[in-house]
């Protein structure tokens, strides 16, 4: 599918497809772009953060980031940096509270390597990579404290290459009374992560729809370039290593 990937077409037709199954089916590693972990019904904690009502949906116009293409809710704009993308909602802050976040070779990158390390992201804990702070709006000098794994195994989400993804959704409570919820999308096979790390009610079903939308087919190829060259480069090593 194309960089555009017929978005509007795409995911009015395919839309956020949730599925039950165990991880260890198409994907191989344990779990990994074939099975997945996703959604649907998610908890939220409503009225946490505004008392807009929440859209059902939204028009998106097609992005991409080194080969991941996903769809960019109109109106939101798009800001580059740290190994991520993010889709930042209006008058959002870049890469803050309520955007979506996309992760090309996500655990690669991460020097903990999560998510992927272990099953990180089957686990309560799994929300964070090291430490975090509260990200709940007016929550500032607060720290999390207990967090929830709302939705976990063995819920998927089809996204609009018909990849699988693991989607998780966790509730965190901070030690001043506040709350947020974060989402995750995580294909382990591909490394790509799409990752909402404090939720705005208002847009709850717009991230399930992004989601949807994303499409790796691009990545993967250059992936699989990449992969070759450095094999090539090895042998060409081993081989001037032969004949010194």
């Amino acid at each position: 599918m194309s960089e555009a990937l017929g978005l509007k077409a795409a995911v009015a037709g395919a839309g956020l497809v949730l599925l039950a199954a165990g991880c260890g089916g198409d994907g191989g590693d344990g779990g990994g772009d074939g099975d997945g972990d996703g959604a649907g019904g998610a908890p939220s904690v409503e009225g946490a953060y505004t008392d807009a009502v929440p859209a059902a949906s939204a028009s998106l116009s097609g992005t991409s980031v080194e080969g991941v293409a996903i769809g960019m809710p109109e109106g939101w704009s798009r800001s580059d940096g740290n190994g991520r993308m993010c889709m930042d909602p209006p008058e959002g802050e870049r890469c803050g509270y309520g955007s979506v976040q996309v992760y090309p070779k996500a655990a690669e990158r991460n020097g903990q390597g999560w998510p992927a390390e272990g099953t990180a992201f089957n686990e309560a804990g799994g929300w964070r990579s090291g430490d975090a702070s509260c990200r709940a709006p007016g929550a500032e000098g607060q720290e999390p404290g207990g967090a929830e794994l709302a939705v976990g195994p063995p819920e998927v989400t089809e996204h609009a290459d018909g990849l699988k993804s693991h989607h998780r959704v966790w509730e965190v409570e901070c030690d001043g009374g506040a709350a947020f919820e974060v989402r995750m999308w995580f294909l382990p096979e591909s490394d790509v992560m799409v990752y909402v790390p404090a939720v705005d009610p208002a847009y709850g079903p717009v991230y399930d729809q992004v989601a949807a939308s994303m499409d790796v087919t691009e990545y993967k190829k250059a992936r699989e370039r990449e992969q070759e060259r450095k094999e090539k480069d090895e042998k060409k090593d081993e081989k001037e290593e032969r004949d010194d």
